[in-house]
C-alpha cells in the first residue's frame, strides 16, 4: 500500500510538469526567448564598455550595431552620470591631499570634449557613435558653441582652482575655434584657466598621444608639475610626461588613438 501511494505522487508530479510544459503557450515561449536573448546583448555589450574603458579593445571606429540601444541607455540614464560623479569625486580626494611647494608651478590638465563639456546633443542626432565620425558635421557643431557642461567636471574645476592649481586646458580642437572654444567654455561655467592650448595645422596630423604627449613635454621643461589630468580618452592621459595621477572618464561613443 505505501508503495503505491508513492507510485501516485510521483506519477502525479510527472502528469502536472508535463501538461504544464505541454500548455505553455507559443506567445510565452516566444517570449521567454526574447528576453534571453536581450539579457545576451546586454552581457555582451556590458563586457563590451567594460573592454573599451579599460583600453582592451583593438582601435575601434564605430559602437557594435547590436549595442546601438544599450549605449543609448546608458549615456543617457543614471549610469553615465554615476560614472563621471565618481570620477570627479575621486580627482577631488586626490587633489586634496596633494602639498603645493608655493612657487605657482602645480598644474592640472583637463581635455575638453567629453570632459569639460558634454556633445551628446550631438551625438544623439548621430546614433550615439554608430556613425563614422564625421569631421566637417561635428566642425560644425563645435562651432555653435551651445555644448553644455558636464556637471561633475565643472564642480571639480572649480574645487581645482579654489585649491590653488593653475589649469591647463590641452584639447584636440583646431587653433581655428579658439574663439568659439573660448566663448562656449564661459558660458558653461568654465573660466580662470591658465592656458588653452589647440592644435595648430602643422599638428593635425598628429595622432592624439603623440600630439598631447608633446605639450606636456613642453610643461614639464617650463617647470611645471602636473599633478593631475583629466581625459575621457586615453590618448589623453597616456605616453611621455604623464601626471601623477590620470583620471579617465567614461566614453564608450568613440575612440581617438
Amino acid at each position: 500500500m505505501r508503495i503505491y501511494l508513492i507510485f501516485l505522487v510521483v506519477v502525479s508530479l510527472f502528469t502536472s510538469a508535463f501538461s504544464d510544459s505541454i500548455l505553455e503557450y507559443p506567445s510565452e515561449i516566444e517570449s521567454r526567448h526574447k528576453k534571453a536573448a536581450e539579457e545576451d546583448v546586454n552581457l555582451h555589450c556590458t563586457t563590451w564598455r567594460f573592454a573599451a574603458e579599460m583600453n582592451n579593445l583593438a582601435p575601434w571606429k564605430t559602437i557594435p550595431v547590436e549595442c546601438a540601444d544599450y549605449v543609448k541607455d546608458y549615456v543617457m540614464g543614471k549610469g553615465y552620470l554615476t560614472d563621471l560623479e565618481r570620477v570627479s569625486e575621486e580627482a577631488l580626494i586626490f587633489a586634496r591631499s596633494i602639498e603645493f611647494s608655493g612657487d605657482g608651478k602645480d598644474i592640472w590638465i583637463f581635455d575638453i570634449d567629453e570632459t569639460l563639456l558634454s556633445n551628446l546633443p550631438y551625438y544623439i542626432d548621430h546614433g550615439f557613435g554608430l556613425e563614422l565620425f564625421d569631421h566637417s558635421e561635428f566642425d560644425k557643431w563645435v562651432e555653435r558653441g551651445v555644448a553644455p557642461a558636464i556637471a561633475p567636471s565643472l564642480k571639480l574645476y572649480q574645487r581645482v582652482l579654489d585649491l590653488g592649481y593653475k589649469v591647463f586646458l590641452l584639447t584636440g580642437r583646431k587653433e581655428s575655434h579658439r574663439l568659439v572654444t573660448v566663448e562656449n567654455l564661459i558660458n558653461a561655467g568654465f573660466q580662470n584657466w591658465d592656458k588653452l592650448i589647440l592644435r595648430s595645422p602643422e599638428e593635425q596630423h598628429k595622432m592624439a598621444t603623440l600630439y598631447k604627449s608633446e605639450k606636456r613635454d613642453e610643461m614639464v621643461k617650463e617647470g611645471y608639475r602636473i599633478r593631475g589630468n583629466s581625459g575621457d580618452q586615453w590618448s589623453d592621459l597616456l605616453g611621455t610626461s604623464m601626471s601623477q595621477r590620470s583620471f579617465k572618464l567614461a566614453n564608450p561613443m568613440y575612440y581617438i588613438p
